[in-house]
């Protein structure tokens, strides 16, 4: 079963990464194409995981993972 696509941006700190990062870092439009990108594929992760059973970490959140910089969209 596929797992929420939870953020956690203040889990261990009260600044959120998204203001720790300038807001002309070239990984901003990047963070918003993948985001784009992840949720166009969004029916075919959910068609990939059963129904019943364990929360996995979600897809997404893996592939987002890869990209350092991880503040929420908008």
């Amino acid at each position: 079963m596929r797992g929420p696509d939870i953020h956690q941006d203040t889990l261990f700190s009260t600044v959120s990464p998204a203001d720790r990062v300038p807001k002309d870092h070239p990984l901003r439009p990047i963070r918003q194409l993948v985001d784009t990108a992840l949720l166009a594929l969004e029916e075919d992760f959910d068609a990939l995981y059963a129904e019943a059973g364990r929360d996995s970490i979600p897809p997404e959140k893996l592939l987002r993972a890869q990209i350092k910089y991880y503040p929420q969209s908008g």
